[in-house]
């Protein structure tokens, strides 16, 4: 059983997509703490002129907010933005904007009110439309759990019946085998590999990486995702 965990990302990159894809349980960590000027709340898309910062505007109550208490800041219309940046900016004559651009802008007409609410239409988007089909549960769902760190993942990913943790690398510096051990359970690493792709509006310019998912699955389709899996068994 290979379970793994992240916190909920607005607009998903490929790294993230791939965690989900090679698991058998992801767990959305949203009962953890809002990193603020983190990925949780904003993503690069790709124009011509280079990648385009989108940033989803929250309330700051307190810096030891959860993020499933987040508050989206509907003061200004950043929706709008967010929606005509991505179809008019960046992916109108992109390949796939026909068949998938309604449903993306679909996510910009409700007026959302927290902010995991938000990441997990964006990310559930992106799988359903790559036909990923992975169960996810938010760790909010699985009890309660007051541990740190590599103890916290631990008995999370316990929780759930793994008996394998995928982690990405950046977690090497601080996830303790040790810990994962007493729990029986064994890390892999992701070692995620981008794959690079065709992007409609950069012809004849240098391949933008780490754009939100979306960006695959407009310029090349739902078959994209077998070039993040062609990647990974390359590797």
């Amino acid at each position: 059983m290979r379970v793994a965990l992240h916190q909920p990302h607005y607009l998903p990159w490929l790294g993230l997509l791939d965690k989900i894809d090679r698991c058998d349980l992801f767990v959305v960590l949203d009962h953890v703490q809002f990193e603020r000027r983190g990925w949780q709340h904003r993503n690069y898309v790709a124009s011509k002129n280079g990648p385009i910062l989108l940033t989803v505007p929250v309330v700051q109550r307190s810096r030891d907010e959860r993020i499933m208490d987040k508050a989206v800041s509907n003061g200004s219309p950043w929706w709008e933005r967010h929606s005509r940046t991505l179809e008019q900016n960046c992916y109108r004559r992109a390949p796939f904007w026909e068949e998938f651009g309604a449903g993306i802008t679909a996510i910009y007409e409700r007026r959302w009110e927290r902010l995991v609410d938000l990441s997990m239409a964006t990310t559930e988007f992106v799988l359903n439309a790559f036909g990923i089909t992975t169960p996810v549960v938010r760790s909010s769902e699985l009890g309660e759990f007051t541990a740190q760190k590599s103890e916290l993942i631990a008995q999370i990913s316990a929780k759930a019946g793994a008996t394998t943790m995928l982690s990405g690398e950046g977690a090497r510096d601080y996830l303790d085998p040790e810990v994962f051990q007493r729990y029986g359970i064994e890390i892999e690493w992701q070692d995620f590999r981008h794959p690079e792709y065709p992007q409609h509006n950069r012809r004849g310019q240098e391949f933008l990486p780490r754009m939100a998912a979306v960006d695959l699955l407009l310029n090349v389709g739902p078959e994209g995702m077998d070039l993040v899996r062609a990647a990974r068994t390359a590797s």
